[in-house]
């Protein structure tokens, strides 16, 4: 490990994840679209008896690329950032995770990347190997953690593109239409607690140009912005023509 490294895991706060002091009924739960979709509402106390209603702390990371695979997660609750770190410490973010999204299926033994709350962040957690035996009673579940995957592998897809062939225009235009589609929130309002740096991370841009598009969209009616971390969509559709690369612009 290098110095870099070893620094940054040295003075970074201890990760710790919380227990809730009150469960939440699993049918009103926000990720019930998620791993539990396949789960009839009869059978969701047993499935309820598996997990861990967790909270975690804003900037806390709970996961750690390398460590041994023995939960799976469900994002309940706000929002989560996966990255992966080189040797000499640099960070790169591969992904963001919102409410219904599953995570920690590892095709190993090991967890592949690190996962840290953005914001105050709700979990389920699911012992890896229990879940993975009760596929028998429960085979929608696993029909569902397939259904998961192919979709993370689609959306890895899309992010080749986005960083290979899309100009910063129309990769802040396509990150913004897909937290807004994902979010499922009513009037195009996106919840974006994630900092300037996390989002020129994750599109392969510098801070200066994501503030730079971020003014020009706002400029063009597109979107509006406020400062309690959410972007309203004014224009969706004049956005979705710039995410395609049907408009001009000069990035």
């Amino acid at each position: 490990m290098s110095l870099a490294l070893a620094t940054r895991h040295s003075t970074r706060p201890t990760a710790v994840v919380h227990p809730l002091t009150r469960i939440n009924a699993c049918h009103a739960c926000p990720g019930r679209d998620s791993i539990c979709a396949a789960v009839r509402a009869s059978e969701l106390d047993r499935l309820a008896a598996m997990r861990t209603s967790q909270t975690v702390a804003p900037g806390t990371t709970f996961v750690d690329e390398g460590a041994p695979a023995l939960h799976v997660f469900t994002v309940t609750d706000g929002i989560v950032k996966l990255f992966k770190l080189l040797s000499d410490g640099r960070r790169q973010i591969v992904g963001f995770l919102v409410a219904g999204d599953i995570f920690g299926f590892a095709p190993g033994e090991k967890y592949t990347v690190s996962a840290e709350a953005v914001s105050a962040v709700t979990l389920c957690r699911f012992p890896r190997r229990q879940l993975e035996r009760a596929f028998s009673e429960f085979p929608g579940v696993e029909r569902q953690l397939l259904d998961v995957i192919s979709r993370e592998l689609a959306a890895a897809q899309d992010q080749m593109l986005l960083l290979g062939r899309k100009t910063a225009h129309e990769r802040l235009a396509s990150f913004l239409l897909s937290l807004s589609r994902r979010q499922g929130n009513d009037g195009g309002l996106i919840d974006l607690p994630m900092t300037r740096t996390d989002i020129a991370d994750y599109l392969g841009l510098t801070m200066e140009t994501v503030s730079r598009v971020f003014t020009v969209l706002k400029g063009s009616g597109c979107i509006a912005a406020n400062c309690a971390g959410k972007v309203q969509v004014l224009d969706a559709d004049a956005l979705a023509e710039l995410a395609e690369g049907a408009t001009e612009d000069d990035a």
